[in-house]
């Protein structure tokens, strides 16, 4: 693409407002700014958009949302007039601009004859996900960038099933989106004219109640919390995000009686003028939450991301000092608090499975197992573990209970296809109540489960390279690793070279090839003699490379030396 003609183009479109043209012509002398913003589009993908908010094809803008509805619209549209009669179902979180890309998306819909059921307000993602499913909608539109910075925004897409798109349908929109002029190719219909028409109706509280009678219904021991909710406590942040309502409501329910809620980080504000990063994987964004807890001898914390989908906690240790448990951590102990609440409560189905991603903890093969349930693998992201609960499920082969990534992400019931801290924060907190009446804190409870089944450890390290050379960079990295994958690793000799491209599985002694069920994607797998394993992939929203360092010890020393010696070998490949 020539990015000074696509520059000029957006210049004389005559469409800009004042502020959005004079936002353009202050870079004009900048031609690497010029490039970086139209040297192409946003990639669209199984994850929809993201990126920065600014003028320019490349960007988080209100012309690329009306573009990416109008090549999802001839998508439904292609599916036939009952697809557009079902509609498509649309929220936003907390980001600044959410609610005007929402509209916008809702009046593309609309002028394509796709009705639209539009939030009246920011949702969490998972409520987003289960209005697909409970009115029965074609598809669904979030405006969301979950967990990044405050400069971001985003878009994703989701099916029928209320998961996001899957591979076939996100092609099919970037062909379309080829061939669609950003500025000229749309249609669409005035947002009062599309309600005063019946196109587009507004959903509220009504669809808030129904999603919080299947959280509720998700609670495995009800007693749990009601017998010790005189004394105990927690700590809440939504880092001012969409958990703000839902999240207190759903444990005020449940029996909590002393919540507390960081009351500068409930108040919903795109620009988290409290955090640098809205990131419950971040430990330093918890500090006002911990002052409070300190404050009030609180053990157990709880922070959920802008758009509610992913939820941290931190515990108190027995040095008084608050420790952020891993998603790693808080789904292994979270999956052996639900199997054995179901074997006390006879809640459990038969059949039990748990799905966890390829570069999640192994440690939940382990507790699956130790409670007779099976516990799969599927590609990083919740379409990936949607699509593997569908199949086993319809096929009778095993019910799913609990499924998760370690990047804070669970699911749990049939009501909703992707990760839900609504749900999540309600059963953390029953078993943090579970344990607390025994005497235990979740980090004491998880220490147990590391006795029993030995001392796991994960890393993740991120090879960040920006820019346009950043993705040429990445493509030689992970050319050079699938080309001439590495003998050894720190000293440790590979056993198995696992290429999830096309599903190849390479014995690396006897030069054996066999294939594995999971193929298709750009994920690399080195299994190494100790039991480790060492996963290299791109990241899907944001550039750079991945890599997981999945590993296991007699004890915590020694699994600690190997996330120390393994790490040394990831920071050889950034040079």
């Amino acid at each position: 693409m020539d990015y000074q003609k696509e520059y000029q183009k957006w210049l004389s479109s005559g469409v800009l407002t004042a502020e959005e043209k004079a936002e353009l012509e202050a870079i004009k002398d900048d031609p690497k700014e010029i490039e970086s913003r139209f040297y192409g589009p946003l990639e669209f993908g199984t994850a929809g958009l993201r990126g920065t908010m600014a003028m320019g094809l490349h960007h988080m803008n209100i012309y690329v949302v009306r573009h990416a509805t109008q090549g999802f619209a001839n998508v439904i549209c292609a599916e036939g007039e009952k697809a557009r009669e079902k509609g498509v179902a649309i929220a936003m979180d907390c980001r600044l601009h959410g609610m005007e890309f929402a509209r916008a998306a809702a009046e593309v819909c609309a002028g394509n004859g796709i009705k639209v059921r539009i939030f009246d307000a920011l949702r969490p993602t998972p409520e987003l996900s289960f209005a697909v499913r409970h009115y029965g909608c074609q598809a669904g539109i979030n405006v969301t960038a979950s967990h990044n910075p405050k400069e971001y925004n985003g878009y994703k897409v989701y099916w029928e099933d209320g998961a996001q798109l899957p591979p076939q349908h996100a092609d099919a929109i970037a062909r379309e989106l080829e061939k669609i002029d950003i500025f000229t190719g749309i249609t669409s219909m005035p947002y009062d004219e599309a309600v005063e028409k019946g196109m587009i109706t507004v959903i509220g509280q009504e669809t808030d109640e129904a999603f919080l009678k299947e959280v509720m219904a998700m609670t495995c021991d009800a007693d749990a919390i009601p017998a010790v909710a005189d004394s105990f406590k927690l700590v809440y942040t939504p880092f001012h995000g969409c958990g703000h309502r839902l999240v207190p409501e759903a444990l005020k329910r449940a029996g909590v009686k002393h919540l507390l809620c960081e009351p500068q980080q409930m108040a919903i504000d795109g620009n988290f003028p409290t955090v640098q990063s809205p990131n419950p994987e971040n430990p330093e964004g918890f500090y006002l939450a911990v002052d409070l807890a300190k404050a009030n001898d609180v053990d157990f914390i709880l922070g959920t991301d802008p758009d509610s989908d992913r939820v941290g906690i931190m515990v108190r240790d027995k040095d008084g000092e608050y420790k952020v448990m891993t998603g790693n951590q808080t789904g292994a102990v979270l999956l052996d608090y639900l199997l054995g609440a179901m074997e006390r409560t006879g809640k459990l189905p038969e059949n039990p499975v748990a799905l966890k991603t390829i570069v999640t903890t192994e440690m939940a093969k382990a507790v699956a197992h130790s409670h007779n349930a099976q516990c799969y693998d599927t590609f990083t992201g919740f379409k990936f573990i949607a699509e593997k609960k569908n199949a086993l499920e319809s096929s009778g082969e095993g019910k799913v209970v609990f499924s998760f990534e370690e990047s804070y992400g669970y699911m749990f019931g049939d009501f909703v296809r992707d990760k839900d801290a609504v749900t999540a924060s309600l059963l953390l907190t029953e078993m943090a109540a579970y344990y607390y009446a025994k005497g235990m804190t979740v980090l004491d409870a998880y220490n147990a489960l590391c006795e029993k089944h030995g001392f796991y450890g994960e890393k993740t390290h991120n090879l960040v390279m920006p820019g346009l050379d950043g993705l040429a960079d990445m493509a030689r990295l992970m050319k050079s690793l699938r080309e001439n994958p590495p003998a050894e690793i720190a000293g440790v000799k590979v056993a198995q070279f696992k290429d999830y491209s096309d599903g190849s599985v390479v014995d690396c002694a006897t030069g054996e090839k066999t294939v594995m069920e999971l193929s298709g994607s750009n994920v690399l797998r080195f299994e190494l003699a100790d039991g480790t394993s060492a996963i290299v992939r791109p990241s899907g929203t944001e550039p750079k490379i991945k890599v997981y360092v999945l590993t296991k010890g007699a004890t915590p020393a020694e699994r600690d030396a190997n996330i120390r010696k393994y790490g040394e070998w990831v920071d050889t490949l950034k040079k």
